[in-house]
């Protein structure tokens, strides 16, 4: 039985096809072949499609194990990450997923909880595996422990809107600072001149930069901004019901509340809510990021639309791109743009 059941393995095995049943069959070099599958610059269009529709119609699957022999290469990315916000945290994974699968990669994710004996976790995350690369999303992107410890492995890192250092490694990033003075000249515009504000994590790179441009944006307007008037949230929707409860209680309150993400800003309309406050003719709230729980709520929210899924595939891609042309590094870092979106959650005050 053992015996048959090697033979069957062999000869299942003779019958696989190789990347030189792909050559053949397309009509090009061995070497055409291979750049083609490890997407390599310089092979004219209509033979990168010939070499596609054979192996396709062949069932070809590249060999993992080869393709790093023959590179150097693993073809993993890495995605580590230890932010509380679970929309975000998925909107990052769908983007690198997405590249790593176009560019014949597989995504990694790591991550770090709470609690975590950080060193330990991770050295054993560089030990156990073998990437090309590696995303960092915040705040774990400016935690000089992980950076060093990436450094001294000798693995590559994109970092996700870092706050340190910014010039240390390459990183993708929006305007925070400009998307929050926008978002605050929105509220403004509707006729707001008392407004609140919910800050994220101190820890978090972007959190101090949302602050900056909602303080930027009222100072240019000359309305001065109590400390009363800014609650410290932590990105979570606990947080956001929280922090808000003080800016709505009393008899003077706020006709706008703008939080420093989409979470927090739910968790306002929540507070909201129980304080028997209607959304948004007695409080207009706005949020930051555009995550899916943005459309769930009624009213559906204001917020910015920070691509995360685009940023994150960008950080792939900058990895992918550098480990399969022997590009040199450090590569040019990158800013996306976002796109202020106006729902039914803010309106002229009393509206």
């Amino acid at each position: 039985m053992n015996k048959l059941k090697a033979e069957n393995r062999t000869c299942m095995a003779a019958r696989q096809t190789s990347i030189k049943d792909v050559a053949e069959a397309a009509g090009v070099s061995f070497k055409t072949v291979a750049r083609v599958l490890n997407n390599e610059p310089h092979v004219r269009p209509e033979l990168r499609e010939r070499v596609r529709a054979a192996a396709e119609q062949l069932g070809y699957a590249p060999n993992g194990a080869a393709r790093e022999l023959a590179g150097g290469r693993t073809f993993l990315i890495g995605l580590m990450f230890d932010n509380p916000s679970e929309s975000y945290i998925s909107k990052c994974q769908t983007g690198a997923i997405t590249r790593c699968q176009e560019t014949g990669h597989h995504l990694v994710v790591e991550p770090l909880e709470p609690g975590d004996d950080v060193p330990r976790t991770l050295d054993l995350i560089l030990s156990r595996l073998r990437v090309d690369g590696l995303i960092l999303t915040p705040p774990i992107c400016d935690d000089p422990f992980v950076l060093d410890a990436i450094e001294r492995a000798g693995v590559r890192y994109v970092r996700i809107a870092p706050m340190n250092e910014v010039e240390r490694t390459p990183f993708v990033a929006i305007d925070d600072s400009q998307a929050a003075y926008d978002m605050t000249r929105h509220l403004l515009a509707q006729g707001h001149r008392d407004i609140g504000f919910v800050a994220g994590p101190a820890g978090h790179a972007a959190s101090p930069r949302r602050l900056s441009g909602f303080l930027r944006a009222m100072g240019e307007a000359r309305l001065a901004v109590s400390p009363k008037r800014i609650g410290q949230g932590d990105f979570s929707f606990e947080s956001g019901m929280i922090a808000s409860a003080p800016l709505l209680a009393g008899e003077r309150r706020p006709t706008a509340i703008f939080a420093a993400n989409d979470d927090m800003a739910l968790g306002v309309m929540s507070a909201a809510s129980r304080a028997g406050l209607a959304v948004p003719k007695e409080l207009s709230v706005a949020g930051f990021d555009d995550s899916e729980p943005a459309l769930m709520a009624w009213p559906e929210l204001t917020t910015i639309r920070q691509p995360i899924a685009a940023m994150s595939a960008a950080a792939a891609d900058m990895l992918i791109e550098a480990s399969g042309k022997g590009q040199a590094w450090p590569v040019p870092s990158r800013q996306l743009d976002y796109k202020l979106i106006v729902r039914g959650s803010t309106a002229p005050p009393g509206c």
